[in-house]
């Protein structure tokens, strides 16, 4: 009788309806039928590997369409290492078109890196590919198609390297989670919608009765101001996500938010979770009720055990956390998307028939002062998305062109950078914007951006939970290039939303140079976000060292979250030759905001 109240898409992704049926005892998955593709992803140990690429037919939300598979799965095989090995993969490409597998976060020789255009001219139609190095880390990792949209169609696993030594920390079961946005749609129409109509997807766009609601709230005056400041930069204060649960459902390990992925546990054990953000454009917040969690890893690098409640996870990034039940009670691993348009989910429970209740999504984040570039305190700011004229007239819209600074060389020492809010340990160069930024490329541009490594970012500020920040990162060991950057390269995250255009500096990467860095030497890479959309960036190669405040305990990360209207520094040692991609993670982004580094 449900059914005829409630569409089979709400089920499989993951809106609301979910968790008010669980909270009702009734579980989703008896209502329908399987939406699985496969069963949990295989586990291939060893050091030689044979991977397979093919189109697979799968069925997420009751109609049937075609993935980009490995191994005849979706997620792809966990891939199961050991530091100090060396490893052989042989990876043949059954597809009608050319592929490529790139080892993210995996530091090796460049040929084996598998970007096509940079490191190689990818796998051929009908040809097997060798991928050969040793593996010099140990963590949680990812790999991944880098050919055209392959990636969201279904073309990425995890890896797991066990290191030589024995682990900094105690646990008694292991568990994978890969959190991936599907789409029934083909990538390629997804693009094209969103360059002619970029709010194509986004379905919390303002209404007449938010207005109605606003000058109740605020009065005339400032919600004109407000909205005609908005309607200036032709942009949105709900513009958190280009691509929404509208068109994905949103999985864990391959499982839909009706059947949910389970996982076991026995009371009293120490459960370790190796969470990796597969997904091609979906920020998630992840929380399990009821549950601390110690997060002990970042990008596969061991931190210094923190422990919250809740953390977001950037396309890309990898987190693995501990939680240690201490009740037979099944448990929820809630991850809602950025824009709260759906969520993934899944159970540890100690009893396959025990399900834990889905928590409600929280309310729609709105984007405020901070994340335009505002120079503005952080203490007391309203974190709604209101604006007075005053706080307008700090943003730069239309200013003259400024020298470019785009590779600002630097200095040493740099010994009197001083610290922005609790933990902003970096950069302290003024913010230049090219001249390339002006133009109808680019819709914005943040001239006050701070670094706010301690804000964990629109939606999850004073939400009443412990939320993970990155100046609460700080690695387990010490640094181990603790040199002053030679110079630093400053890198605008560019874009026009409206117009859908993506870059970096206002050039987009087929007009672009390439960035050139000098063998052995340490330079501060810093990050200025122009727009007002998070952008995860993946340098190729090099450990991105993410400054925090401690330049004795820097973590290491392979993809860093810029917040909207904000300024990140990393540290890097060139410590790799050859050529790199240095990019976004969101794959829509990533065909404009793109770079080549050479390291000569």
């Amino acid at each position: 009788m449900l059914k005829q109240f409630f569409s089979r898409r709400q089920f499989v992704r993951g809106l609301a309806v979910g968790g008010t049926l669980l909270g009702m005892g009734i579980s989703p998955a008896a209502l329908l039928a399987s939406t699985s593709s496969t069963a949990h992803a295989p586990v291939l140990k060893g050091k030689n590997f044979n991977l397979t690429i093919a189109p697979q037919p799968v069925n997420f939300t009751g109609a049937q369409r075609t993935a980009t598979a490995i191994n005849g799965s979706v997620p792809g095989p966990t891939l199961r290492w050991k530091e100090g090995d060396t490893v052989t993969l042989n990876v043949t490409n059954n597809l009608a078109e050319t592929s490529s597998i790139h080892w993210h976060g995996i530091i090796l020789p460049e040929r084996m890196d598998g970007v096509p255009g940079i490191s190689f001219d990818g796998i051929a139609p009908g040809t097997t590919h060798r991928y050969r190095f040793t593996v010099n880390q140990s963590g949680t990792y990812w790999y991944h198609s880098h050919s055209g949209f392959q990636e969201q169609t279904g073309m990425y696993g995890a890896i797991v390297i066990d290191p030589i030594d024995p682990e900094p920390y105690s646990f008694d079961r292991d568990f994978v989670l890969v959190l991936s946005d599907w789409s029934d749609e083909d990538p390629t129409s997804i693009y094209s919608k969103l360059k002619k109509l970029s709010h194509y997807y986004n379905f919390n766009e303002r209404t007449i009765w938010d207005l109605t609601r606003e000058i109740e709230e605020k009065g005339l005056l400032r919600t004109w101001n407000d909205r005609a400041m908005w309607n200036q930069m032709r942009m949105s204060d709900r513009d958190l996500s280009d691509v929404t649960g509208y068109t994905y459902t949103f999985l864990i390990n391959g499982q839909t938010p009706a059947d949910g992925w389970t996982g076991l546990f026995k009371r009293g054990e120490k459960v370790r979770l190796r969470i990796i953000n597969g997904s091609a454009m979906t920020f998630f917040d992840l929380r399990i009720p009821g549950l601390k969690m110690t997060v002990v890893a970042a990008d596969g690098q061991d931190i210094v055990p923190v422990s919250v409640d809740e953390f977001r996870i950037g396309v890309a990034e990898t987190y693995d956390v501990i939680v240690e039940p201490k009740d037979d009670s099944a448990y929820c691993i809630f991850a809602q998307a950025i824009d709260r348009s759906g969520y993934a989910r899944g159970t540890l429970t100690p009893d396959v028939s025990m399900k834990a209740e889905v928590p409600e999504m929280d309310p729609l984040p709105i984007l405020g002062h901070q994340d335009m570039g505002m120079a503005m305190n952080m203490e007391g700011m309203d974190h709604g998305g209101g604006m007075d004229t005053a706080s307008h007239d700090s943003m730069n819209m239309t200013g003259a062109p400024a020298m470019d600074h785009s590779q600002h060389q630097m200095a040493k020492p740099m010994q009197d950078m001083a610290m922005l809010g609790r933990a902003g340990f970096g950069s302290q160069a003024p913010i230049n914007h090219a001249p390339t930024e002006y133009g109808p490329h680019v819709d914005m541009r943040a001239d006050n951006p701070l670094a706010r490594l301690d804000d964990p970012g629109v939606g999850l500020r004073d939400n009443g939970r412990r939320v993970l920040t990155y100046s609460d990162l700080r690695n387990l060991y010490h640094t181990p290039d603790m040199r002053e950057p030679e110079r630093e390269i400053q890198l605008h995250l560019t874009g026009s939303m409206s117009r859908y255009m993506w870059s970096i500096n206002g050039v987009k990467y087929a007009d672009a140079e390439p960035i050139h860095f000098k063998y052995g030497e340490r330079l501060r890479i810093t990050f200025v976000n122009d727009t007002m959309m998070n952008h995860p960036m993946h340098l190729h190669g090099m450990w991105s060292d993410l400054e925090t405040g401690d330049p004795h305990t820097i973590p290491r990360k392979h993809t860093v979250i810029v917040q909207p209207g904000s300024k990140l520094s990393c540290l890097v040692t060139a410590d790799a030759m050859g050529s790199w991609a240095f990019h976004c993670h969101l794959l829509y982004h990533m065909l404009g905001m793109f770079r080549k580094v050479v390291v000569r």
